[in-house]
């Protein structure tokens, strides 16, 4: 993809890619438990109807893989599961309410044998998969330029789990290309939610904690537009190697590099890596203003506007989202103001997620204005917030993206002229 000094990209996008069901997808069973050696067994599992219903109305894939990939997202795969719980189960687990906390293979097991019989649901969870998602749902019709492909890269295990993640986000038109590890054990993240809207989770790591740098992983980033890093990944022992590697072989392939902050405490206890990262090979972070403040190692009372304006100084563009009060798009160490787009909040988990989508809908279809880039990420956010569940479903996107496309014919027609551009990229 060529960067050209007007701000536009030039991106090729081919046909969509592999579909169909592979072994291991385990949509609508039910599982309970896990089996005498530990290992999620494949009995009575619920996958989430409202999620199955949207992916149904998705495009069906083809058989066929593209030549290039769109925007590659290279993070952790991690397994969802969220159910409701009393008190007395916590008690009963010796888990403290509201804690997050990191459990073994055993430990899993014990939780999930205990919520047999009780009502809860899996995804294939994390916050780069959220926005992949997204972007997938918007770019997924040939609407103001040709239909997007969307892949991830990762670590799964051979277990069912692994099939479960790969199948669910190939339904939604994401691509999983990392093959399964032989013998692994997929990452999972239990939330235990009780009356009172508190939230217990347990995460384990399994195959999920290494992310290898291997002749397929450089293969596919040297066939992608967009390499998009997801920052919990610097919490994985060796996989900093993995990151550095990927960049440079985006950058010798003509590709953008995107890094998303993530976590404030990650990027606390990662600093250097960060920043090893972000100088080095970012065109592009994402950021909420305590992450970015964290970055810039600001104090808590510093701005959002003025820690994007710094950050905007390493990085060609720098998004910072400001929860209610809105957001920023950093350029050349000046930010544009984007106001929150008016909704009725429901659940804010996954409005930084969608937003990113947003931005990177924007790139690739082209767009310079950031006044405008960032108008259609609120929009996104907004959907989202204004809904149950972080992912942004399919009818909601391809109304954002006729909306957006009918905007961008009325905003080429007008003058240019005051406009804030994407000149750095």
């Amino acid at each position: 993809m060529d960067k050209r000094l007007d701000g536009h990209f030039r991106v090729s996008s081919c046909s969509s890619f592999e579909g169909g069901r592979e072994e291991g997808e385990l949509d609508g069973r039910s599982w309970r438990g896990q089996n005498e050696k530990g290992q999620v067994g494949e009995e009575n599992f619920e996958s989430g109807r409202e999620e199955e219903e949207e992916d149904i109305e998705a495009l069906s894939p083809t058989a066929v893989l593209p030549e290039r990939w769109d925007v590659l997202g290279l993070g952790q795969a991690m397994v969802d599961f969220s159910g409701m719980v009393d008190d007395e189960f916590l008690e009963r687990l010796g888990l403290e309410k509201g804690t997050r906390k990191v459990v073994n293979h055993e430990e899993r097991g014990r939780v999930l044998r205990a919520m047999d019989g009780c009502s809860y649901k899996a995804a294939a969870g994390g916050s780069l998969s959220n926005s992949l998602v997204a972007l997938a749902r918007l770019g997924c019709k040939p609407i103001s330029g040709p239909a997007l492909n969307v892949a991830m890269a990762g670590s799964v295990g051979s277990d069912p789990l692994g099939g479960f993640y790969r199948a669910k986000l190939r339904r939604a038109n994401v691509n999983f290309l990392s093959a399964p590890v032989k013998d692994g054990t997929t990452g999972t993240v239990i939330v235990l939610t009780t009356p009172d809207a508190q939230r217990t989770m347990l995460s384990y790591q399994g195959t999920s904690s290494s992310v290898n740098y291997d002749p397929c992983l450089a293969t596919i980033v040297s066939k992608t537009n967009i390499l998009v890093v997801e920052g919990y990944l610097f919490e994985l022992p060796d996989t900093i190697k993995t990151i550095t590697r990927a960049c440079e072989a985006a950058r010798r392939s003509g590709a953008l590099v995107a890094i998303t902050a993530s976590d404030v405490s990650c990027i606390e206890r990662h600093y250097d890596d960060f920043w090893e990262i972000v100088e080095n090979y970012a065109d592009v972070v994402f950021a909420n203003s305590d992450e970015a403040r964290a970055l810039c190692d600001f104090a808590p009372e510093e701005s959002a506007i003025s820690a994007a304006r710094y950050l905007s100084h390493f990085v060609p563009l720098v998004s910072v989202t400001d929860g209610p009060r809105g957001s920023y798009i950093g350029v050349k160490g000046e930010a544009v103001y984007i106001p929150p787009f008016p909704c009725v909040p429901v659940d804010t988990c996954g409005a930084g997620d969608a937003y990113a989508s947003g931005i990177l809908y924007g790139i690739l279809r082209g767009i310079s204005d950031l006044k405008g880039m960032g108008t259609l990420a609120a929009r996104i956010a907004a959907t989202v917030v204004g809904q149950r569940g972080t992912r942004l479903r399919v009818h909601d996107a391809l109304k954002l993206a006729e909306s957006f496309a009918f905007n961008l014919e009325i905003n080429t027609i007008r003058s240019d002229v005051g406009s804030d551009h994407v000149s750095s990229l």
